[in-house]
């Protein structure tokens, strides 16, 4: 199969899918608008997950796990909750197949109808707050604080590999606090671990903010975000916190004793990222040459390649390329060796680019005698060489500035992709040139969300929190006219 991808320039989407496919991250299954997931794809997922896992347990969280399917009674018991996923629910309505007596195949029993139809788990909160009702009856059984790595459906109509997929994989939490206090706190400390993560590890900068109210999670009183832009001028929302109040608890009647002896409804929130991060690290990251991976997370730090003419050259080279690849994995690389003979160096650096490995080291007979290794970074193919005593903390150095390096190029082509505007004209031509983020001031009435939305194609991503951007105090919408506290952060978005 042909390697060629689309340049970016020529079509993004198609560019994005190409490199999707061809870096070996996905596949297109048999069930329409779902997944599968390849070894790749599911490596950098364990990498990202054992950081994050990781970083709930550092603050305090346990694992648990819920059942994936939920009875559609307990979905219409939340009003908005019910609203905001009727329209993505699979409906479970029979447990048994039979064969057609007509000779039609198999065909659904139907004496097998259940009494009660199930949801397939779009989301989590209405099963794990009617089981936190038998947990919770004391002040002292607070907080519970649970996460669940999970999968989700969502019937989508449009989708997207790992952007957006009728099936995909995350990690939902969901606690339970005493004091509204306590639930905003553990909403705000979520994100800011989202924010850590996704600066830190995914080497990809965000805005963290609060949406607006026809953005908000279906059943929060407040939705906490964090958005990033990717190379194509579109936002994606890598991550949502929510503060939940006392919704759910009242929803399914979960209360408890306080400290004053008074029976008080339970406070709450939920937060979640999921297998999009990935998306995200391809469109944030990724060249026309291929993905570019962040040394963090990427499941294959360091490529060895073998560059040898005749069979003597290539036992030398190999021998000497064994004890550099034990001395790197003793030092905690992830790294390999690839030591096919069916294809040339040249198809090899190829493929390892294509597959974003941040780290190659080429090896031959030259390089043996000089006692070094060829270094070529894949996020600006700098060439070093590097000596073989000093290879773990020269290696190690690298991919730390890799990383550093990496965080900075995407936040410089954010920073430069933010643009402040005072009228409806400016507007729409920031949406188109330069692209990205635009910060311009709203009247902060749904009405005019809606209304700039149908005509711009673009959304509140959120209201950025005090220092996130400058502020430039009040002034007037930018379609209305009308008074307006401060600037929001507009973009069209995935």
């Amino acid at each position: 199969m042909s390697k060629a991808i689309t340049p970016r320039a020529q079509d993004y989407a198609q560019w994005y899918n190409d490199l999707v496919i061809k870096s070996g991250l996905a596949d297109y299954s048999a069930v329409r608008g779902c997944m599968v997931i390849k070894p790749y794809g599911y490596a950098l997922w364990e990498n990202m997950q054992a950081e994050l896992d990781k970083m709930f347990k550092d603050t305090g969280h346990q694992n648990a796990y819920f059942p994936l399917f939920i009875p559609k009674t307990f979905l219409s018991r939340e009003a908005a909750h019910v609203e905001g996923f009727a329209k993505e629910c699979a409906v479970v309505t029979h447990y048994r197949l039979k064969n057609d007596p007509a000779g039609g195949g198999v065909i659904v029993d139907p004496e097998a109808a259940l009494e009660e139809e199930l949801i397939v788990r779009p989301t989590s909160e209405t099963i794990i707050w009617n089981t936190y009702k038998t947990w919770i009856q004391s002040y002292r059984d607070l907080p519970i604080l649970i996460n669940q790595w999970a999968n989700v459906v969502r019937w989508e109509m449009r989708t997207r590999l790992f952007l957006r997929t009728a099936e995909f994989l995350w990690q939902e939490g969901h606690t339970a606090h005493a004091t509204a206090e306590e639930a905003m706190e553990e909403a705000r400390r979520m994100l800011d671990v989202y924010t850590q993560f996704a600066e830190s590890f995914m080497a990809l900068p965000v805005i963290r903010g609060v949406k607006s109210p026809a953005e908000r999670f279906a059943g929060a009183v407040e939705t906490f975000c964090i958005e990033a832009l990717m190379q194509d001028g579109k936002a994606l929302q890598a991550g949502t916190s929510h503060f939940l109040g006392q919704n759910f608890a009242r929803a399914f009647d979960v209360q408890f004793l306080n400290k004053n002896n008074e029976q008080e409804y339970v406070w709450a929130t939920s937060w979640g990222v999921s297998t999009r991060l990935i998306g995200a690290l391809v469109m944030a990251h990724g060249d026309d040459d291929g993905l570019k991976l962040p040394p963090k997370l990427a499941p294959i730090q360091v490529i060895i390649i073998p560059v040898y003419k005749n069979d003597t050259q290539r036992a030398t080279v190999h021998t000497q390329a064994l004890e550099i690849l034990e001395q790197l994995k003793k030092a905690g690389f992830r790294v390999q060796y690839d030591d096919a003979d069916h294809v040339r160096p040249g198809w090899k650096y190829a493929e390892y680019e294509l597959r974003g490995v941040p780290l190659r080291l080429s090896l031959g007979e030259r390089e043996i005698q000089q006692h070094q290794v060829e270094a070529v970074r894949r996020d600006t193919r700098e060439k070093l060489y590097l000596p073989f005593d000093q290879l773990p903390e020269k290696i190690g150095d690298l991919l730390d500035q890799i990383q550093q390096d990496m965080f900075h190029q995407a936040k410089s082509f954010r920073d430069q992709h933010i643009t402040t505007v005072d009228n409806w004209d400016d507007f729409l031509r920031a949406l188109e040139e330069p692209g990205g983020f635009v910060y311009a001031h709203w009247d902060g009435t749904p009405e005019t969300e809606i209304r700039i939305k149908e005509l711009s194609k673009a959304t509140i991503r959120c209201i950025p929190f005090p220092g996130q951007l400058p502020d430039h105090g009040s002034g007037h919408c930018v379609l209305t006219g009308k008074p307006s506290a401060r600037r929001v952060l507009f973009a069209r978005a995935y």
